[in-house]
């Protein structure tokens, strides 16, 4: 009776998984024309400026 119950269970499986995931075709067209450095935005200049403007302020401030 024991081996009508060993002979009934699930059998092992080995999986071999493959080693590498598919590469995704769009994404090698997208890296190959890349893009180049982006510009800032007017508002983010501007915020820029007025930071730069306050550090030479201060500046001409500490020399008088």
């Amino acid at each position: 009776m024991a081996n009508k119950a060993l002979a009934t269970r699930q059998k092992m499986q080995f999986r071999v998984e493959p080693s590498q995931k598919p590469r995704n075709p769009v994404t090698t067209a997208a890296l190959q024309r890349t893009a180049g450095a982006h510009v800032k935005t007017v508002s983010g200049q501007r915020q820029q400026e007025k930071r730069l403007l306050a550090k030479l302020l201060l500046k001409v401030d500490v020399k008088d």
